[in-house]
């Protein structure tokens, strides 16, 4: 009975920008990440208790003991998936960091997906059907040139038209959330073309959800 009422409103749950900070968020530390999770931040999967137990309800979670065997099997179809496409695949204990530059996936200025790009996004979501225990973690990325309130609102706007996307090729709702971090966490020099290139980008961040 508890677990019906959990899927019920699992299901109902509307595609999320954030989530609540819990007590034992993880932290994506490494530079390809962009350290996008500071100490307030706190957006991760793993540190949300409710929203775990929803994805668990939804779609199923994976025991502890196989968490490594499904995210290195998760890995390697994604890697396979998106050779030659651009897309940068990090790891860091059992979380995935894909980070997708804003130069391959968005003309200058806009929010909408680059048709070029579709394919690559379609086997992105090919892989996350068939792996459905991880909750998907969207995060846009802006350059610090230009307004930084426009920037802002145009890294929400990237991270959103990947989630939806993502959700329009079949992955569930529920296991998706996504953000804008503006101008905040750059990977590269901003006083430069080449690092404001780099700091444009659109992360998305596995986390597997278990038992």
């Amino acid at each position: 009975m508890k677990k019906s009422i959990l899927l019920a409103a699992a299901l109902a749950l509307p595609l999320v920008h954030a989530c609540e900070t819990g007590p034992s968020q993880r932290v994506w530390t490494t530079t390809a990440a962009g350290a996008i999770l500071g100490a307030g931040a706190g957006m991760m999967a793993g540190g949300d208790d409710k929203r775990n137990a929803a994805i668990g309800a939804a779609v199923g979670a994976v025991a502890g003991a196989g968490v490594g065997v499904y995210m290195d099997k998760q890995e390697e179809k994604l890697r396979q998936q998106t050779a030659g496409t651009g897309i940068e695949i990090e790891r860091q204990g059992d979380q995935l960091a894909l980070t997708m530059p804003s130069g391959i996936t968005f003309r200058q200025g806009s929010a909408e997906i680059d048709p070029s790009f579709f394919q690559a996004l379609n086997s992105v979501a090919t892989t996350l059907v068939e792996y459905p225990s991880t909750a998907v973690d969207i995060r846009g990325h802006a350059s610090s040139e230009g307004d930084r309130a426009f920037n802002q609102r145009l890294s929400q706007q990237r991270a959103d038209a990947v989630r939806n996307y993502l959700a329009n090729q079949g992955v569930q709702a529920v296991r998706m959330s996504s953000i804008g971090m503006g101008i905040d966490y750059p990977v590269a020099d901003n006083s430069t073309e080449a690092g404001r290139v780099q700091n444009r980008r659109v992360e998305i961040i596995l986390t597997p959800v278990t038992q």
